[in-house]
């Protein structure tokens, strides 16, 4: 199965015929800027307003390859979501799989604007993968 986030193109092989029925978590303009998201994403997905991010934070990524191909060096900084609000970087959400029952970003957000993302649907089966992706890890059958 390939997974397509944001820009950058990641292979995962997985044989499960599952709908897909999870998506990433974004945030929505409703966002207050409080920062409580922020320090409880497992993955580093989260990011303050207009700044700017990269794949190895959180990660145990050196780099990652876009979907042409190339490669990029995973500590190479990334142009902001948003400029104006709290943003996830749909690429790195994996809604807390393999760490928390729920999303935590959710879970502690005071005006609930972490939501799910129509956009990124994936399925648990991806998410984990994603998550061993991200860190390094044997993906757990």
């Amino acid at each position: 199965m390939t997974v397509i986030c944001g820009l950058f193109l990641h292979e995962f092989t997985l044989e499960t015929g599952k709908k897909q029925d999870r998506m990433a978590i974004k945030i929505t303009d409703e966002c207050i800027n409080c920062g409580a998201c922020e320090p409880e994403c497992p993955n580093t997905a989260i990011y303050e307003g207009g700044r700017e991010w990269n794949w190895a934070g959180g990660t145990t990524l050196t780099e990652v390859a876009t979907e042409d191909g190339s490669k990029v060096d995973a500590k190479s900084a990334q142009q902001p979501v948003s400029d104006e609000f709290y943003f996830i970087v749909s690429g790195k959400c994996t809604e807390c799989t393999g760490f928390h029952e729920e999303p935590q970003c959710a879970a502690v957000c005071p005006v609930d604007c972490c939501v799910p993302d129509p956009d990124h649907v994936e399925t648990k089966e991806v998410l984990s993968a994603k998550k061993a992706w991200l860190h390094n890890e044997e993906l757990q059958a």
